[in-house]
Formats: structure tokens, sequence, C-alpha cells
């Protein structure tokens, strides 16, 4: 089924420019894998080179991060949308 994954301004570049990507999945594991085949660069940003998340890259389902939930297999339905969340640092 189609999702929306939410695209974080800095990784737009490595998305075809594109804010929103609507990918197939029934899991939250099955968007990234098709989100990563639609548009590769996105991989080294979002993937470790384990294959697993990096522990920066937040990734929320209705405001709620999926390590919280299933992880990768966090189920997904059509309504929802997923958002990609880097981790901010900085400051003093």
């Amino acid at each position: 089924m189609p999702i929306e994954v939410l695209i974080p301004t800095p990784l737009r570049p490595c998305a075809g420019k594109q804010s929103m990507i609507e990918v197939t999945a029934q899991t939250a594991g099955e968007a990234l894998s098709d989100l990563v085949a639609q548009h590769p660069d996105l991989r080294k940003h979002l993937f470790a080179d384990d294959g697993k998340l990096r522990s920066f890259v937040n990734v929320c389902l209705k405001e709620e991060g999926i390590r919280s939930l299933g992880k990768d297999a966090t189920p997904v339905k059509e309504t929802d949308s997923i958002s990609i969340v880097p981790s901010v640092a900085g400051g003093r």
C-alpha cells in the first residue's frame, strides 16, 4: 500500500529535491527499503555499513519513533506518513 515518507530539508538533494516521496510498504522497514531503492543516495545518510538505521536518524510514525514501537517491523497503513528526523547537535 502507498505510504508517504516526509523528507527533511537537508536530505532533499539526495531525494530529487522532493519533500515527500510515496513508497509501497506494510512496515516501516519496507518503507525505508523502498525509499532507498528509489533514491539510492539516501542510503549512506540513513543506514550504517551494517545495514542498521544510523543512531542519529529518527524515523517517526504518527510522531512516535519506530525504535519505541516495533522498529523495522512497525506496521503501517495507507493513511500513515513516516517522517525522517535527523538529530540536530550544536550549541554551547
